[in-house]
Parts: C-alpha cells; structure tokens; sequence
C-alpha cells in the first residue's frame, strides 16, 4: 500500500478538547520554556475504518525552518480498541511506543517556534492494519514513520497554530 491509496474517510474524526481544532495551541500543551507544561494534549477519535488492529499518532509543525518540518510526537502501537489519548500522556507509558523527537527527547514536545509567523501543528491519528507496528522506539523516528505512511489505512487530523511573540 501507498500513500496515494491511503482514503480519507469523512467517518473517521479526530479531536481534541484541550487544543480544538483551528484554535491556538493551549498554554498547557507549550514548551517549559514558554511556560507551558509540555503535556500532549488529550485526543478522542471516532470512525476508525474497519480492519484497524492499532493507531499511530502524530504531531508536525510544517513551518519549521528547517526545510522538512518538525516532529514533535510520533506514538504507535496504541490497541486497536482504544478511541482516546489522555491529557497528559507520561513520555514513558509503557501501553504504547513514543519515539524520540525533534527536540532530542522520547514523546511529546509542545511549540517553541522561533519569532515570526504562526506555525501549524497538525495533529493526526493514523490507522493501522497491524497490531505492533513492529519497530524499535530507540531508532530514528523516520522509521517509525515510514511504517505508519506506508501501512495506515486511513487518517485522521486536526490542526492548531501557534505564534511565538
């Protein structure tokens, strides 16, 4: 399977009521440094398509001037029964995998982006054919992801922005 044959199912919805989709990044979801508290935010979805055996997660700030973007939460091998993610989900939860980021630490990171415009944070929930997505978290998170992209069933996203002043 490919990307390309990858359907979005308008059934299959993620949210969010920490950081709601289109609505700025909630304090709490920010970096330490920006006097956030770094937690992820909580995430319910619904309409997974049939034959999900597990989700992945994901969180990507496609304005980072980095030229590829920046990874601030890859997450997979969460049961293929579940329906949510808590607020706060700890960096070491062993119910899942969470993959070292962009920042250089295992789970979730919230914004810090540099002065200048907003940036997107695009939240998604991928489903998965597979119950273990059958990779070492302590490899580089492009693996983890090449996994997810090429063997998601259908997505599911949100996005929220944030404005560094």
């Amino acid at each position: 399977m490919t990307t390309d044959d990858v359907t979005t199912d308008t059934r299959f919805l993620l949210s969010s009521t920490a950081t709601p989709s289109g609505s700025v990044v909630a304090p709490q979801q920010l970096v330490t440094e920006l006097g956030g508290e770094d937690l992820s935010p909580d995430l319910s979805w619904t309409g997974a398509p049939e034959g999900t055996a597990s989700f992945a997660v994901t969180c990507y700030d496609p304005d980072a001037p980095t030229g590829s973007g920046f990874w601030h939460w890859i997450a997979w091998d969460i049961p293929g029964d579940a329906t949510s993610l808590p607020l706060g989900l700890a960096r070491d939860d062993a119910s899942l995998q969470q993959a070292v980021n962009d920042f250089g630490r295992r789970g979730y990171d919230g914004p810090q982006p540099p002065a200048g415009p907003p940036h997107r944070y695009i939240f998604t929930v991928h489903a998965l054919p597979v119950a273990q997505l059958g990779v070492d978290a302590d490899q580089p998170h492009v693996q983890a992801r090449f996994a997810i992209f090429t063997q998601q069933l259908s997505s599911a996203s949100f996005t929220a922005t944030y404005q560094a002043q």
